[in-house]
């Protein structure tokens, strides 16, 4: 009797603590209606104990030619066990914008999606409700469209705008600051060298102020040619750096480099080199050749600064393909690169005013700017050529530079004092860090900054582990293989990268936002591709203009619906910081 007694006792208990935990439709009662705003309004009355997660509410529209989502009015979270939760019932308010000046009402389909759990401790699969409205758009302010089309957009484009509507010397001394920014990016680093060398090169006599003239000149020239290939692709919508970055464009000017440095080492004695001085000036001495060749030298240099394509570019080149205003798109370019050559002006000022007289310390200066030439050379080629053949000329540079300052030679003995061993324990260095990286090139490395890593036991280890947390892009080359990878991917968010060989920005991204352990992290939460525009084929072409993309890296981000959020895109290269934000905003 006693047990018959506990049995139904604890049946009872059992049916009443099950009964405790409500049914999806108890917990949950959503609701989606239209206000007299054409706002759509959700809520969702929740069930006694029942709390709902913010990242898991999601409310979308079906793609449709009217409306588009605005902006979202949630309301406040509380943090539970870790987690932003509603504890409350959730009233949310979405607004609309028209994409079109047509006002009718549009039938839309709303997708609302949710998930939540019990304080009981028990967590309800994730909700999912489609509901169709019939809006009338002519209740939808304009004003909130325009406000919308200024605010949701990306840098790249609020620059374009700044060019439409802002006042033209604001923005022309903006695009001047933008400039002087864009001065303290690896791209144009290389440079410096070579107004450097082009200054010292004019010889004895070289006055201060002849030599600010010529750096002016460099300037000009560089400046003048990147906006005539700016405003160009604009107009017809191409590729700037492509457009700079082919392979035989690249090693003819490296080309040019090592006939510079060759100058620089006495091999013969011109300004510049022989077949662009044959067809500038007769009299290689002369005032005028001078000019002439440093302008060119400017204005080859143009390829140098192709590769920095930022948000400052980019806006100005779509503002140039969306208007066909090539004046004031082409004036904002050339106080673009102008900002980015003042201090390359300060630099040539320099070479003129500190240039050493005859002697022997001219011989060495001479020598340090022609093997800075020949790693302008290096660096430019590396664009096209395997990463083992580049890490192999800069070991040969290398092993060059420290027998050439004196590294093979005994230390000279004087009164009981040893000259130059500063010079000599510097080339012994550099020489040893050259043979170094000849082994590491043979052995098949190709992180200049761990040569030897094919012959430590660790770098097994290092290097598993490496590729355990590399980020794993699918590369595609054309508009086929795109589309096929967007359909596999639909439903999960999608970044979409624009990248080359040739793009050392592209390079930046790889080697350090792309390796940061939060952005590693962070990114696989997300579908990877790579858009690989290094061959600049027509197909690669056709990617590039069906995104607006005028050169590499840009980052686009595309939602689980496949569509592009156009004010979260990435153009130049970004700090892992500057990108977390980016990526947290989706």
């Amino acid at each position: 009797m006693k047990k018959l007694i506990f049995l139904a006792f604890f049946s009872i208990f059992t049916l009443a603590e099950a009964k405790a935990f409500l049914m999806p439709d108890e917990a949950f009662k959503p609701s989606v209606s239209v206000d007299k705003n054409s706002n759509i309004v959700v809520d969702i009355v929740l069930g006694k104990d029942i709390y709902l997660y913010e990242k898991e509410l999601k409310i979308s529209l079906k793609q449709n030619d009217a409306l588009a989502i605005e902006s979202v009015q949630l309301p406040k979270t509380v943090m539970h066990d870790e987690d932003k939760v509603y504890m409350t019932s959730p009233h949310v308010v979405v607004k609309l914008k028209k994409l079109s000046d047509a006002d009718s009402v549009a039938k839309v389909e709303v997708d609302l999606a949710f998930q939540g759990c019990s304080q009981k401790g028990l967590c309800y699969e994730p909700q999912e409700h489609t509901y169709n409205l019939d809006i009338d758009t002519a209740k939808i302010s304009s004003q909130n469209a325009a406000k919308a089309s200024t605010t949701e957009v990306s840098e790249t484009d609020s620059i374009a705008n700044t060019l439409k509507s802002g006042n033209v010397l604001f923005t022309l001394g903006m695009f001047l600051i933008f400039g002087l920014l864009l001065s303290l990016t690896p791209c144009v680093f290389p440079m410096i060298p070579i107004i450097s060398s082009v200054i010292v090169a004019q010889g004895e006599g070289l006055t201060t102020k002849r030599a600010f003239f010529l750096s002016i000149v460099y300037v000009l020239a560089m400046s003048i040619a990147y906006t005539i290939a700016g405003v160009l692709a604009g107009l017809f919508g191409a590729n700037l750096q492509a457009a700079l970055q082919t392979p035989w464009v690249i090693y003819s000017f490296a080309g040019i480099f090592v006939l510079l440095s060759l100058s620089m080492f006495d091999v013969y004695e011109l300004q510049v080199p022989s077949f662009i001085q044959s067809k500038v000036s007769s009299a290689t001495n002369s005032s005028k050749g001078g000019i002439v060749g440093v302008a060119i030298m400017g204005f080859l240099s143009a390829l140098i600064v192709g590769p920095c394509v930022a948000a400052p570019l980019a806006g100005a080149l779509v503002y140039i393909g969306q208007t066909g205003d090539a004046l004031l798109g082409g004036a904002a370019l050339f106080m673009l690169s102008i900002g980015m050559g003042l201090p390359l002006i300060v630099v040539g000022t320099g070479a003129g005013k500190f240039m050493p007289r005859p002697g022997g310390w001219m011989d060495v200066v001479k020598t340090i700017f022609g093997l800075m030439m020949l790693g302008v050379a290096i660096w430019m080629v590396s664009r096209v050529l395997d990463e083992g053949i580049v890490m192999m000329l800069w070991a040969v540079l290398a092993i060059a530079a420290g027998v050439q300052f004196g590294a093979l030679e005994p230390l000279h003995v004087e009164n009981g004092m040893r000259e130059n061993s500063v010079k000599k324990i510097a080339a012994v260095i550099i020489f040893i860090y050259g043979a170094i990286l000849f082994i590491g090139a043979i052995s098949g490395a190709k992180d200049m900054l761990s040569p030897l890593e094919k012959f430590t036991s660790k770098a097994v280890a290092s290097e598993v582990q490496t590729n355990a947390d590399e980020l794993k892009f699918k590369v595609v080359t054309n508009l086929n293989d795109l589309d096929a990878e967007l359909a596999k991917a639909k439903g999960k968010n999608v970044i979409l990268d624009f990248s080359a060989s040739w793009c050392t920005a592209c390079k930046e991204f790889d080697e350090i936002t792309f390796k940061d352990k939060a952005v590693v992290a962070k990114m696989k939460e997300f579908v990877l591709l790579r858009a690989d525009l290094s061959a600049n084929t027509d197909e690669q072409k056709a990617m590039s203009k069906r995104y607006g993309v005028f050169g590499p890296p840009v980052v686009i981000f595309i939602d689980k619906e496949g569509k592009v959020l156009e004010a979260n895109t990435v153009t130049g290269y970004k700090e892992p910081k500057e990108f977390m934000k980016h990526l947290e905003a989706i």
